[in-house]
């Protein structure tokens, strides 16, 4: 299961949590890795770990907002190991601020990363994809890191969940623009996840000062018990870009623990 053996992976936001988890699960399951992130210093240092396990994998600095800079992990990508078959759109921001206190620049500091760098992303790396997806015997992916919060509304985050609701509703395009090329175009859609950004979530709630007691409430706000872990993440991701999911294109995976079943 989950066999992406032979296939390459551009991954925005991976030096770190659920983008780095991703490359090194990517590898696990066979593939090759393009870790691209703005934090060099730690992208490099999962590019070598990656490595010492025997993988394979290179970086590239990628800032999201920046057209060229895609350009560069995509010809990374090609030049380094020979085409792209998939394009996971991780890289993302968050913050909380009411509609009343949020300013235009707050507005479109979030459009600007999380929905301008999937587009870029996007619309880079298509060319590579209809390439490799023509060679293929299942086709290329796009791999879309949406969240619950573009499902569901939170009080606080409206410029976040219209970032991630914008990320699901272009997935879905997506995948109809794409599907006679042979590319698959889906999201996934994590719930609370212990990462840097789960825990901006968590402290956001009521201060770092309570954070511990917000945790304890937010898991046992879980059906199943715990807020999910990098991992729970990874497998998700991995499994849409893999050719299990042959049949899938323009789905929502929604990997939460429950939470949006209440």
């Amino acid at each position: 299961m989950n066999n992406v053996t032979g296939k390459v992976a551009l991954i925005s936001g991976s030096a770190r949590g659920l983008g780095a988890e991703t490359a090194r699960t990517f590898v696990a399951g066979g593939g090759k890795v393009v870790v691209a992130d703005i934090l060099d210093e730690v992208g490099l240092a999962t590019v070598e770990e990656i490595k010492v396990a025997g993988g394979e994998a290179l970086y590239v600095h990628l800032d999201v907002t920046q057209e060229s800079d895609w350009q560069k992990a995509v010809d990374s990508a090609v030049n380094g190991f020979g085409k792209l078959d998939v394009l996971v759109n991780n890289a993302g921001i968050f913050f909380t601020k009411s509609t009343a206190k949020m300013t235009l620049e707050d507005w479109r500091l979030m459009t600007s990363v999380n929905l301008d760098g999937v587009f870029l992303g996007t619309k880079t790396a298509l060319p590579a994809l209809k390439e490799s997806a023509a060679n293929a015997d299942v086709g290329s992916a796009i791999v879309n890191l949406s969240s619950v919060a573009g499902i569901t509304g939170a009080k606080g985050a409206s410029a976040y969940c219209m970032s991630k609701g914008g990320v699901r509703l272009y997935t879905k395009a997506c995948a109809l623009e794409f599907a006679s090329s042979r590319i698959r175009v889906n999201s996934i859609h994590p719930g609370l996840i212990d990462t840097d950004m789960g825990r901006l979530v968590i402290d956001s709630a009521r201060g770092p000062e309570n954070a511990d007691r917000v945790r304890k409430a937010m898991e046992a706000s879980h059906p199943i018990g715990r807020i999910g872990v990098p991992q729970d993440i990874a497998n998700g991701i991995v499994y849409l870009a893999s050719d299990d999911a042959a049949f899938m294109t323009g789905s929502e995976l929604i990997v939460d623990g429950g939470s949006t079943a209440q």
